[in-house]
């Protein structure tokens, strides 16, 4: 299911292990450089950061198991 494939930041760090700076300054650019999702795989609703579990995994490799 679509819904299923996108997740806030807070969910993408539980289920990651990464920190909330990590996979915010990943949406954002670090120190005024490009974003590392591209086009697709991520964006913000109002306050809230939405990435896709495809951009995770490309971004941060696998999701780890267990």
């Amino acid at each position: 299911m679509m819904i299923d494939d996108v997740m806030t930041i807070k969910e993408a760090c539980q289920r990651w292990g990464l920190g909330n700076t990590t996979v915010r300054q990943a949406c954002t650019g670090q120190k005024g450089g490009l974003p590392r999702f591209q086009k697709g795989e991520f964006r913000q609703s109002g306050s809230t950061w939405l990435i896709t579990v495809d951009g995770m995994t490309r971004v941060f490799g696998e999701e780890p198991k267990g």
